[in-house]
């Protein structure tokens, strides 16, 4: 009863923090001092700066705003442009046609940046005005950029995986490897349902492209030249093991100044803009670290983290039901949080249950990425509906219902994991 009460304390100060507008990382701090002022007798202060310090001065992390900052460099390029017109020439024969440079795009957009926000402005500020161009139906346009975009948090390098190997302290070389094959296979799905509703949606009558040549195909690909190279780099680096994450996040912020540069869009303020963008974030995370870090160790404290671990324990569930008790525990917390945010906050009651049950913790952060994909697009604080509503000026209820369809494929890509756990652990394992 004494730890439900707890609960319920801890939950009233963060819902009424968070309601009144405080930002994340300062709300976590403030149940963390509550915490702490009310069930023991350290020094507050002094536990807060310690543990804040430690939590922002990681090495692991410094992967963070690199990628970030590379990622505001190519979102400042004519990256999306030169994309478009490399994709669409392979993209146009297939059933679906252009619609699927939206998923395509977005794919070989995450494989350089790892936020899904940037992911679905940049494919997006080409795309959009394309296909409305060519009659495709709104909807699809609209549902399959806001779903895919998501690609962005799985297909290395992640935002979330950096944090989530930071919080769990795991190989982030590991956790991006283990993101490459299930963010493929996810990929593949959402091109299924796209070819499928291009011969069963009613709505669906674009303009036909005209037929090019396969050499024409070709010199058309001379576009994506730069960022596969950049990818390549980044990834290849990694996989050769001549770097660790941290050195390839630096290797790509040269390879997108460098990108930048050739393609003329590199200039003072283009390169303001990308650091002070970059910053912005990074800070952003590191305050929601930061803040979850002393949480973590507030909760510790209350004793609170293993009692809920030992009464799950005592409920005596399955590998496969406690994952579905998470999968909707997860699904209602992203209704309200951000993904970064959803992870820090819970990992601390969440791994000695994994632990205990005996899953595999880099399986798991692949698990945890395609459930807060879902939240990215789940109403009221889904966050790429905000950047697409800022994009199109739809009704953000317009937007959720066009991802549905999207939303429904990942909880199908999740049973996927469950049912075939080589997916994400196969690379990872057999990298040397």
């Amino acid at each position: 009863m004494e730890n439900v009460s707890i609960i319920i304390l801890f939950l009233f100060v963060l819902f009424t923090l968070l309601g009144t507008g405080v930002w994340v990382g300062l709300a976590l701090m403030g149940v963390a001092w509550v915490g702490m002022e009310l069930f023991t007798t350290r020094p507050v202060g002094d536990v807060m700066l310690t543990t804040i310090w430690s939590a922002s001065s990681s090495w692991t992390l410094t992967a963070l705003p690199m990628f970030i900052w590379m990622g505001e460099i190519l979102y400042r390029t004519r990256l999306s442009e030169d994309m478009f017109k490399g994709l669409a020439p392979w993209m146009a024969p297939l059933p679906g046609g252009l619609v699927h440079t939206n998923i395509a795009g977005c794919t070989v957009f995450a494989a350089v940046s790892g936020s899904s926000a940037a992911t679905l402005t940049t494919v997006g500020k080409m795309s959009i005005p394309e296909l409305r161009k060519r009659n495709y139906p709104e909807k699809m346009i609209i549902g399959t950029l806001t779903g895919a975009a998501t690609l962005g948090l799985m297909i290395p390098p992640s935002l979330t995986l950096i944090v989530y190997g930071v919080t769990i302290n795991e190989s982030i070389t590991k956790l991006f490897f283990a993101g490459i094959l299930p963010g493929i296979v996810l990929a593949a799905m959402f091109m299924g349902y796209v070819a499928i509703y291009s011969k069963i949606g009613k709505d669906w009558n674009p303009d036909q492209e005209g037929k090019l040549s396969f050499a024409e195909k070709v010199q058309n690909s001379r576009f994506l030249i730069p960022v596969l190279s950049l990818i390549l780099v980044v990834i290849g680096s990694m996989y050769l093991g001549y770097a660790t994450a941290t050195e390839a996040a630096a290797f790509g912020v040269i390879g997108g100044l460098l990108l930048a540069a050739t393609q003329g869009s590199l200039n003072w303020k283009t390169f303001t803009e990308s650091l002070m963008g970059a910053t912005r974030t990074s800070a952003m995370i590191a305050l929601i670290l930061a803040g979850a870090s002393f949480l973590s160790l507030s909760m510790g404290f209350t004793g609170l983290p293993r009692a809920l671990a030992d009464l799950i324990a005592q409920w005596d569930l399955s590998r496969f039901e406690l994952l579905m008790v998470l999968l909707v525990f997860y699904i209602i917390l992203g209704c309200f949080l951000d993904g970064i945010s959803s992870v820090v906050l819970t990992m601390a009651v969440v791994e000695p249950m994994i632990r205990q049950a005996g899953i595999d913790l880099i399986w798991f952060g692949i698990f945890i990425v395609v459930v807060v994909e879902m939240a990215q697009i789940t109403p009221p604080i889904g966050f790429n509906l905000f950047v697409m509503q800022g994009m199109t000026n739809h009704e953000m209820n317009y937007i959720a219902r066009a991802a549905i369809p999207m939303f429904l494929i990942m909880v199908v890509m999740v049973f996927v994991l469950i049912a075939f756990p080589g997916l994400a652990t196969w690379l990872p394992e057999n990298l040397r």
